[in-house]
């Protein structure tokens, strides 16, 4: 979708910088006698499912962001104030947005001309900006969470506002360096009127009294955090408190009526934690929680629960139900916690590393406790001699497991297609060997991104064996290998009856887990 563009230069900014440029800068900024005179910076980060997403031209290390929110209008006034450097000279940088009244920017404190064209803000500081140069943006702008738009992250509640920016929707709410591997610090300062709670990713640092009978909540990230994982809410909510394992701090943001409702599913994460700490290590954040958002609209978000850093957003109908029901479900969530937040892909065709592990482990914990999963099985192995079956069909309508597209990128292939990789890894290695790989890929990469060549490089050096063309073969092959120690196991073969389900063009499909 195209976007008027909109272009601001104040004149007192333009006889600035005209100044600026006949007295000389300072380090920061470029030498232009030795640099074309117009050379933008990249516009994208060349993602292969989502080409037009990112910017190369620059490396975030925070954003602060300062939002303001009015439940008369229902609009979101804010600032974003961006830490950044440059990774070479540039005279225009850009920001991932969509959908956010822009009403001014500036550069290390000096205005700057900009432009918003479909989903990029174009920036143009008063000086050329200097290679590995590190740059303050700031931009404010005003958002509508119920503005219609080809995709977005917002989801309005009767009284306030969560977000599900994943995959590539953090830029209808702040601009943004909108990719996974350009992780960053985050500070959340959110003001709302007493009466409601405001709650974001990571720890409150600072509850400040305002006039006007409001409230300012800051919060601040002690890991870095992905702008798909970001998670900011408002509402009449009740944060509750517990211990988990070691001491962790738990908080699970509640909807204030529904409080005594769903404290039975609340009160299973930390034995939830416990389980997977066991099996990846210690809990890699400093809190987890759930986020049962304020609304039982079926349409608010198209899956039933989202991996937002150190607070997973569900819809609150979906925990009303008995363990049995969620408990798999529960652990694919905090399974992300490791794989797709401390360690994000670093590419969206990575995806499988996030939703494979978390399906594995997911699935894991549902069978050790005897629940029949959605076909009636009740063994893994039952499950991944049945996904077995099913792999060649799930290559030619989806594709290999790591060579998504943006309409496929959620289709069963990465989940359980992603689970059956790791099962083959595990036979051909032995249990005790994938445990370390999968310890050791952790570790390797934390709070960074990594990519499915990275896992394959981690898995041939610490199992002691080259496991790179078997690997490759499952993840990347048109017909699907032979499983190590299942000899008798056969695929289906591909008829045309066997079609891939019909989408909805601009739907994200995020329900195939095999947890559900």
């Amino acid at each position: 979708m195209r976007y008027r563009s909109r272009v601001t230069a104040p004149a007192a900014a333009l006889i600035g910088t005209a100044a600026a440029v006949l007295a000389g800068g300072s380090a920061a900024y470029a030498d232009t006698d030795s640099k074309p005179a117009d050379a933008p910076g990249p516009e994208t980060l060349g993602d292969p499912v989502f080409p037009a997403l990112g910017n190369d031209g620059y490396r975030v290390g925070a954003y602060h962001l300062d939002f303001s929110y009015d439940p008369t209008t229902t609009l979101v006034d804010a600032t974003a104030t961006l830490e950044l450097r440059t990774t070479q000279a540039l005279t225009r940088l850009s920001l991932d947005a969509l959908g956010l009244d822009i009403r001014t920017v500036h550069v290390d404190g000096r205005a700057a001309t900009f432009e918003q064209v479909d989903e990029k803000l174009r920036i143009t500081p008063a000086r050329p900006l200097a290679t590995r140069a590190r740059v303050t943006v700031c931009v404010t702008y005003t958002a509508d969470p119920r503005r219609a738009l080809a995709h977005t992250a917002w989801v309005p509640t009767a009284d306030g506002f969560a977000i599900c920016p994943q995959p590539d929707s953090a830029h209808t709410v702040f601009p943004c360096n909108d990719h996974p591997s350009d992780k960053a610090d985050f500070t959340f300062r959110i003001t709302v009127p007493a009466a409601l709670r405001a709650v974001a990713s990571g720890s409150l640092v600072c509850t400040e009294n305002l006039a006007g009978d409001r409230t300012a909540y800051t919060y601040r990230s002690r890991s870095p955090i992905a702008t798909e994982l970001v998670q900011i809410t408002v509402g009449d909510y009740i944060v509750k408190k517990r211990s988990g394992p070691h001491g962790l701090p738990l908080r699970d943001v509640v909807p204030a009526a529904r409080a005594e409702a769903l404290e039975p599913a609340l009160a299973l994460t930390p034995g939830l934690v416990e389980w997977l700490e066991a099996r990846l290590g210690a809990y890699p954040f400093e809190t987890y929680g759930l986020l049962p958002c304020n609304t039982d609209d079926p349409n608010a978000f198209d899956f039933t629960g989202l991996e937002t850093q150190t607070l997973t957003l569900y819809k609150p109908n979906y925990l009303l139900q008995a363990e049995p029901k969620i408990g798999s479900h529960m652990m694919h969530e905090l399974v992300h916690s490791y794989f797709g937040n401390s360690v994000s892909p670093a590419t969206w065709a990575d995806l499988w590393l996030n939703e494979g592990h978390a399906d594995f482990y997911g699935l894991l914990y549902r069978y050790e406790r005897g629940w029949a999963d959605s076909l009636g099985l009740t063994t893994f192995e039952a499950r991944m001699k049945d996904t077995y079956a099913r792999g060649d069909q799930w290559r030619s309508t989806s594709g290999p497991v790591a060579a998504p597209n943006a309409a496929n990128l959620f289709d069963s292939q990465r989940y359980l297609g992603g689970v059956l990789v790791l099962y083959a890894l595990r036979q051909l290695i032995g249990e005790d060997a994938f445990h370390t790989v999968e310890r050791t890929f952790l570790a390797r990469h934390r709070d960074g991104s990594a990519s499915t060549e990275d896992y394959i490089a981690v898995a041939s050096r610490t199992s002691g064996q080259d496991v790179s063309g078997f690997l490759r073969d499952w993840l990347y092959g048109t017909t699907t290998p032979r499983m190590p120690g299942h000899p008798d196991w056969t695929v289906t073969p591909v008829t045309p009856s066997l079609t891939a389900p019909r989408r909805q063009a601009g739907v994200r499909w995020h329900e195939n887990s095999a947890t559900l």
